[in-house]
């Protein structure tokens, strides 16, 4: 587990323990040193893996990611099953059916667990190696590199929203004949920067006296600026702060009929420090194209007079259609044999997702129409190795490294609980997200989950599927692609333990998902159900038969699992927990 993701959890335990230590469980008398020894000193552990994730402070940690992690999840077996006990205890003995004695053995259980984890914990800190942090690379992309990789002949369906933009572009439409702000919004890879590039060399866009295409990325206003200026005028002969450079470049635009793309816009704060550079004259009709995946980006640059444009996902015809070109398969487009549906609704109508699968099943050297379900799978496992994938997989990590905090990274990869063409409920999710300790409740943010939903969607990572009346997103869903990036990425993080396909994986996870698949297909389900804190069954999986399947393992789990120590009476009484519960099926 990366470090990051670490200190979320080791948060959510911090917030347990702080339950812990409320009036009610007082009744466990040798725990409180213990409880408030560790509520001091993980707080110290997550305070110094974020200071070491910023670049501050000695990059080593005294003790193992992947131990701490194990140690996290010890502890909060231990804290659940104090809770659980003292739950009991507040009912007769003979209600529970346990004798005074059978409590006294049992408290004397649970505190020698406490002091157990406590003596861990210290020997982990007191050992005199120190492990590396290693600190989350955020690999720059090139501006909107990801819309470069798109060809002008692959990207098809570009045609409607081309003259769309162009009519926009043109001049003497009523109040459009000032400065106008074109926004172009959406996920990375669906041709943006490409459809910029149109507007840009089109008959429109080439009349205007004075043009300029700058790209943003994380560069400075004064860069960006001094690049403008540079193209349409010269730039100045001493450095000059951003302030000094829009005036210059609003006195030289004051007079003349300009055309600006500012490719890939980043935050709102850098359109409002170098907005005040680009005049607003009534009797011309200037304008100004920006791109960006950021919706409150878009809806900011364009609030005055201007107008937003949401890329949309290419259709079906229009994905098979660039699929086949880019695998070389064009003579199997009419074959009623060659339906590549799960391989379209894989790429979900990404032009660069489509591209690049495409380039994959080409580079296999095979002239003969591929078996498109193998394809599907070789994709997600050779998503980061293949040099016509590799490009596509640096776009993605990208969208999730440059997420802004570590809980808000967490909430992402829980979409992996979910298939790929499941409309999640934006309601339940946020509840499980509350419930699992992805997001706390906070002085500063009452509504944390709600929160986190809105900056998912803002960056445009996730898509809303059903919306109300009222505009409220009722379902959504990641994009295709990064749906297989976030299932890679919490597979190898040990996030979930995943069943599909009659295979599970990893055999050791807080979270199971059963996709599409019913359990029943495997006649041994290798994974130590006392772990299992979160099941989703979906498909299959959540049919009757499926849920009395799973019903039944519970069940043999919980019959399995011995009483004598603390861990076991816990996972068993979580066995006996989700056996008997009644499972909600995901539709």
């Amino acid at each position: 587990m990366e470090a990051g993701l670490l200190s979320v959890f080791v948060k959510k335990l911090v917030a347990r323990l702080f339950t812990l230590a409320e009036e009610k469980y007082k009744l466990y008398k040798g725990f409180e040193e213990d409880v408030h020894f560790l509520m001091e000193e993980l707080p110290m552990i997550t305070s110094a893996i974020d200071e070491q994730l910023a670049g501050k402070g000695d990059p080593t940690l005294p003790f193992k990611v992947k131990e701490l992690h194990q140690l996290a999840q010890e502890m909060e077996d231990c804290i659940d099953y104090i809770m659980y006990r003292a739950s009991k205890e507040q009912q007769p003995w003979y209600r529970i059916n346990h004798t005074p004695g059978n409590r006294i053995r049992t408290r004397l259980q649970l505190a020698k667990e406490m002091k157990r984890l406590k003596r861990r914990l210290q020997e982990a800190h007191q050992r005199k190696e120190r492990y590396p942090v290693p600190r989350p690379s955020h690999p720059e992309l090139p501006p909107s590199s990801s819309d470069r990789l798109i060809a002008r002949e692959d990207l098809v369906g570009i045609d409607a929203p081309l003259k769309e933009l162009l009519e926009h572009l043109a001049e003497g439409r009523g109040q459009r004949n000032q400065l106008n702000v074109i926004s172009i919004v959406g996920f990375c890879g669906l041709g943006k920067t490409v459809l910029a590039q149109e507007l840009y060399d089109s008959e429109v866009g080439r009349q205007f006296e004075k043009r300029a295409w700058v790209s943003a990325g994380q560069r400075n206003p004064e860069a960006l600026l001094m690049e403008i200026l540079r193209q349409v005028h010269e730039p100045p002969l001493v450095n000059s702060d951003a302030r000094q450079l829009s005036i210059d470049l609003r006195n030289y635009l004051n007079t003349k009929r300009y055309f600006i793309v500012i490719d890939d816009i980043r935050s709102t704060d850098q359109w409002n420090r170098i907005k005040s550079a680009f005049p607003r004259l009534q009797d011309i009709s200037s304008r100004i194209v920006v791109t960006t995946k950021f919706q409150s980006v878009a809806n900011t640059c364009s609030s005055t007079n201007g107008y937003v444009h949401k890329m949309r996902r290419l259709d079906e015809e229009c994905s098979k259609q660039l699929l086949l070109k880019e695998s070389c398969l064009q003579e199997y487009s009419d074959s009623s044999q060659s339906d590549p549906k799960v391989i379209l609704d894989k790429c979900d109508g990404q032009p660069l997702a489509l591209a690049a699968v495409g380039q994959f099943i080409q580079s296999r050297n095979s002239v003969e129409q591929p078996e498109w379900e193998g394809v599907c799978k070789d994709v997600r496992s050779h998503l980061d190795r293949d040099d016509t994938l590799k490009r596509m997989h640096q776009v993605l990590t990208h969208d999730y490294t440059s997420l802004p905090t570590h809980e808000l990274k967490a909430c992402l990869l829980y979409f992996a609980m979910f298939p790929s063409d499941h409309r999640v409920r934006t309601k339940r999710l946020m509840r499980r997200w509350l419930a699992e300790g992805f997001v706390v409740p906070s002085t500063l943010c009452s509504d944390p989950a709600a929160q986190s939903f809105r900056e998912l969607m803002d960056r445009n990572i996730i898509q809303s599927i059903d919306v109300s009346n009222n505009l409220k997103v009722k379902t959504c869903k990641p994009y295709g692609m990064m749906h297989e990036y976030i299932v890679r990425k919490s597979l190898s993080e040990n996030i979930i333990a995943l069943f599909d396909d009659g295979k599970l994986q990893p055999k050791h996870a807080r979270r199971l998902s059963l996709h599409d698949s019913s359990i029943s297909d495997s006649t041994n389900l290798e994974l130590d159900l006392s772990l299992v804190r979160s099941l989703i069954a979906t498909g299959e999986a959540a049919s009757q038969q499926g849920v009395d399947e799973l019903h039944l393992r519970f069940q043999q789990a919980a019959a399995r699992l011995k009483l004598s120590r603390v861990g076991g009476g816990e996972a068993a009484h979580q066995c006996r927990r989700l056996a008997g519960a009644r499972l909600q099926k995901e539709t």
